[in-house]
């Protein structure tokens, strides 16, 4: 499941839709507005699989690296959100949920930067070496 941080803007939602990326957003479809960020990791925990998108940096942290999810921290301007999500999920590392789990990434116009749980190191890989 792609789960939107509750910071992410109605029209990037819109765009989302028109690109058939299936989604779900903190706040309106799970749990409630203004939830904290300390219960965002317990309910990845009980979601399964997801993959959280957001524009929150503190969620850019070796130690939060956990196989269950995938932390995305998107480091780019509000009006690119949708577009960085498309070219994120389209990431031949990251194109499959599998691929994404335990997984925390820094998504930047130039470049991803990320953490395998697992594994030490944080590994980055610019967009043109794709």
């Amino acid at each position: 499941m792609n789960l939107l941080d509750e910071n992410v803007r109605d029209d990037q939602r819109t765009l989302l839709r028109q690109w058939r990326i299936p989604f779900r957003q903190v706040g309106k479809e799970i749990s409630h507005a203004g939830i904290h960020d300390d219960n965002l990791l317990p309910l990845l925990h009980r979601l399964k699989r997801v993959t959280l998108f957001t524009q929150d940096e503190d969620f850019f942290r070796a130690r939060l690296c956990h196989r269950a999810y995938c932390l995305v921290w998107l480091n780019v301007k509000y009006i690119e959100v949708a577009a960085y999500i498309r070219r994120f999920l389209r990431h031949p590392q990251f194109r499959a949920q599998a691929q994404r789990m335990g997984n925390v990434v820094r998504v930047h116009p130039d470049s991803l930067h990320f953490w395998q749980a697992g594994k030490a190191g944080r590994v980055s890989v610019k967009w043109s070496e794709v």
